[in-house]
């Protein structure tokens, strides 16, 4: 078959503090996480909310250590992955390709062209598919792969999703249930399942299948649990003045708490590290809107990381693709172009989805007028001398 190779794929995260604004102009400079309307724009703005959110989100990462452990996990991850592949008699040598900061995925492509890898599977550790995460990193590869001849002569194959795979849902339930085991009454215990969110247009106008695909994740997860526990799914990580998939973590623990739900046990369902989302946003900030709301017994379910039987089943789903016919580029969900990322809605007064929509058109007016004026050195700003 050749020098076989994996692809991981990642977000990635600052690894100290130093890191956190390079990382987040990273972050806005991609249109997936953020479309606007003149491409030009893309970098300023960049630059410009991640200049804003530096300080508060170093003031996160701080709170969890100072940097993402999310690199030495997936690291941890290909480790356990290639050992469990050579005992399968399948060698391949594991490569890590994060989208947002070291090792870039340009750095891990460059490792596998020098290495003559021959069969390629890319294998995002995004259980659902989204055009946020893993087509992001799908197009990063696609448009090497157009202007690449080397590595169009490598024989490749995508694993776009695999929420539905037998073995990662029972990791996920064999971690559910002991954690439910540490209540007095496990199966009074109530489900919380948050997985990160995206904006609404992106699954309206583009076709992105996450959310069908956490929605019946989830269903999947709790038929392999088999218990009868209550569950609730609600989406978290929300930025912006857009509408991003609802219901909202932070309001659904709030009705949970109003319903007088003592004992909850939150699963991060779209996340398979532990990192920023978990650590600090569920950990800490969640923790305490359900302490606030009267939630009493706050526990999460830990990441998968490296748990066996979730090593055992990236190991299935690299074998499969190995064996089955490749999936190629063309074939996964591309976003369309001059997708609207802001939905077209009626002015409302007060704070409505529609106020906030409107808001942030006016902001974006804003900054691009400010832009404008720094540049020309001509403008109102500097008539009443402000700039």
């Amino acid at each position: 078959m050749g020098r076989i190779g994996v692809l991981l794929l990642n977000l990635g995260g600052p690894d100290q503090i130093e890191d956190v604004r390079p990382f987040l102009y990273n972050l806005f400079s991609d249109p997936e996480i953020i479309r606007l309307p003149i491409k030009a724009l893309q970098k300023p703005l960049a630059w410009f909310i991640s200049t804003a959110r530096a300080k508060k989100s170093q003031q996160n990462y701080l709170q969890i250590g100072g940097g993402s452990p999310l690199r030495k996990i997936t690291e941890a991850q290909g480790e356990a992955l290639e050992k469990k592949l050579a005992e399968l008699d399948r060698d391949a040598k594991v490569y890590i390709g994060m989208r947002y900061w070291h090792p870039f995925t340009e750095e891990a492509v460059a490792k596998i062209k020098q290495d003559k890898i021959e069969k390629l599977v890319i294998l995002p550790l995004y259980p659902q598919f989204s055009i946020s995460t893993s087509g992001s990193s799908f197009r990063i590869l696609e448009e090497m792969w157009a202007k690449e001849p080397d590595l169009r002569a490598i024989d490749y194959t995508l694993i776009p999703s695999w929420y539905d795979h037998s073995g990662y849902l029972q990791a996920m339930a064999d971690l559910i249930a002991k954690e439910l085991e540490q209540f007095e009454n496990p199966d009074q215990v109530h489900i919380f399942f948050s997985a990160h969110g995206v904006p609404q247009s992106y699954v309206e106008e583009a076709g992105d299948p996450y959310q069908r695909e956490i929605e019946e994740c989830t269903r999947l997860i709790m038929q392999t649990l088999a218990r009868p526990n209550e569950y609730t799914l609600a989406y978290q990580s929300r930025v912006g003045p857009v509408e991003w998939l609802q219901p909202y973590t932070e309001e659904s623990l709030k009705e949970l708490g109003e319903k007088q739900i003592d004992n909850l046990l939150v699963v991060p369902i779209s996340f398979v590290s532990e990192h920023i989302e978990t650590l600090q946003e569920i950990d800490i900030e969640y923790r305490e809107v359900a302490e606030e709301a009267g939630i009493k017994n706050f526990h999460r379910v830990p990441a998968l990381d490296t748990y066996p039987g979730f090593i055992d089943s990236l190991a299935d789903l690299v074998i499969d693709s190995l064996d089955n016919k490749p999936c190629t580029f063309s074939e996964v969900t591309h976003p369309k172009k001059n997708m609207k990322m802001y939905p077209q809605e009626r002015w409302q007064w007060g704070m409505t989805t529609a106020a906030e929509v409107w808001n942030g058109r006016l902001a974006m007016l804003g900054f691009i007028a400010l832009l404008l004026e720094l540049i020309s050195g001509n403008g109102p700003l500097h008539m009443v001398g402000l700039l």
